[in-house]
């Protein structure tokens, strides 16, 4: 496997949100789940794309946002499901991590869905602890969020 920084808006990653929105979109039985809006293009300092390092086929997701104060937003992880507890998700956390202190970030945070146990369990196992909802997220009984100091 090997971790590609791209665009925002490169086609495998626009693909990959995709096959994300619609896995959220069953499971929570809603189009849009998502609390104050999907991050626009010109938030996403970071994105990269996992790929099998045999055929280039992208296998997982994953970005960053600055929220402020040397704090970054981890956003639209994501694993194509026959991919899922092979290391993938873990290899591209560890590369948000890397940007992110490349950046001088002393904590990232993160919302997740009451309804996705297995995002939950991932980033409890990755050294996450459940924070206050913050931001957008404030007011929706269903987030979940978690935060790591970095330093």
């Amino acid at each position: 496997m090997r971790i590609q920084l791209v665009d925002y808006g490169h086609p495998d990653a626009v693909r990959l949100r995709e096959e994300q929105r619609a896995e959220l979109a069953e499971r929570y039985g809603t189009p849009d789940s998502e609390p104050g809006g999907p991050p626009a293009a010109h938030e996403m300092q970071v994105f990269v794309l996992a790929r099998d390092a045999a055929t280039g086929e992208p296998l997982g997701c994953g970005g960053l946002r600055a929220l402020g104060d040397s704090v970054g937003e981890i956003k639209r992880m994501f694993v194509v499901p026959a991919q899922r507890r092979n290391g993938v998700a873990g290899q591209v956390l560890q590369a948000l991590e890397r940007h992110a202190v490349e950046r001088g970030w002393t904590a990232l945070r993160l919302e997740t869905g009451a309804l996705q146990p297995d995002a939950i369990a991932f980033y409890e196992r990755h050294g996450y602890v459940r924070i206050a909802r913050f931001g957008p997220y404030v007011a929706d009984e269903l987030s979940v969020c978690f935060e790591r100091d970095l330093r």
